[in-house]
């Protein structure tokens, strides 16, 4: 038999549209979700800005349901956290936004054209993701130091959305 037989297809992939409901529902999960695990990463010190709790979530939602569930999950995750929690706080609240819809459009349309989730394509997405939400965060700011943090202090976060997101998509969640 053919090898690249027996590996064609390893995880079901989705892409559901704004006039399903499941994408509702899935994105109401995914903001759950997005309000559970941020009260773990809490825990540290600093832990959302190391571990990006928030990004993990959206990046796995992209790559499984695509784009379009992952970007209605990503604007509203940080508003009801913000709502519920107090965090982020409310002017990181348009930056976390932008930078987790731009992970959701980056990484869904990624896997929508490949038809796959590798090592490669999640590590290329969140870097990606990364440098373009950096340029709106430095339009909205003005000033490098955030951004570098994302870089120096947050580099545990992105390795967890790659690894974590490739993990939990092909071996975690294979339906």
């Amino acid at each position: 038999m053919n090898f690249f037989i027996i590996m064609e297809k390893r995880v079901r992939l989705y892409a559901y549209d704004y006039n399903e409901v499941r994408t509702y529902l899935w994105a109401a999960l995914f903001v759950v979700c997005n309000m559970a695990l941020p009260q773990v990463a809490h825990l540290v010190p600093q832990g959302g800005i190391i571990f990006a709790p928030l990004s993990l979530v959206i990046l796995v939602g992209a790559c499984k349901l695509g784009w379009k569930t992952a970007l209605l999950a990503a604007v509203v995750s940080p508003l009801v956290n913000n709502i519920i929690f107090g965090m982020p706080a409310w002017d990181v609240l348009p930056i976390m936004a932008v930078k987790l819809a731009v992970l959701a459009i980056a990484a869904g349309l990624a896997v929508q054209r490949m038809q796959d989730v590798t090592l490669w394509l999640l590590c290329s997405v969140v870097l990606i993701s990364e440098m373009l939400g950096g340029l709106a965060e430095l339009a909205f700011t003005g000033g490098l130091a955030a951004t570098i943090a994302d870089f120096t202090i947050g580099w545990p976060g992105l390795l967890l959305q790659v690894v974590g997101g490739y993990l939990i998509v092909n071996r975690i969640w294979k339906w």
